[in-house]
């Protein structure tokens, strides 16, 4: 049976070597998922290391990698007198924090298309290298629009 992906992405990193191999990452029937989107919340986070723009750099590359994403391109900006934003644009999304050292809080957002990463996993990391004592994960399917659903493109 060919195998068939939804004409919204592209996925230009699944096929970029053997640890990536396509077939095993693209189920045998359409999918009406386009991918998953998580929000966390963290809260009473290590205070330093939310105001430390080479760490979060590190950190968000770290979570990429280890849910099985792409990373394409990472920008941060440390803010005056506090505070980090970090963004990393992945092949199969992004991955963004905002941080507030002030209030040991930190804002993130993990989107990843297709069934083959784990944006969860990037969540779990980033609270537990940023020493969060609480959290709250919010995760929830992006279905793939209709009209989209029926442009299936053959991978």
């Amino acid at each position: 049976m060919e195998q068939i992906v939804s004409c919204l992405h592209p996925n230009p990193g699944w096929a970029s070597n053997a640890s990536n191999d396509i077939s095993k990452k693209i189920p045998s029937s359409p999918s009406n998922m386009v991918g998953k989107h998580c929000i966390l919340e963290l809260y009473e986070c290590d205070c330093l290391k939310l105001n430390d723009e080479a760490f979060i750099r590190t950190v968000i590359t770290i979570a990429a990698r280890d849910s099985g994403a792409t990373l394409l391109n990472l920008i941060t900006h440390k803010f005056e007198p506090q505070g980090v934003t970090g963004l990393a644009l992945l092949a199969e999304s992004h991955i963004s924090i905002h941080t507030w050292p002030e209030s040991c809080y930190a804002a993130v957002d993990v989107f990843t298309c297709g069934d083959h990463t784990m944006p969860e996993r990037a969540c779990e990391i980033l609270r537990d290298e940023l020493f969060a004592k609480n959290s709250s994960l919010k995760s929830f399917q992006r279905e793939t629009p209709e009209p989209l659903r029926r442009k299936a493109r053959q991978a």
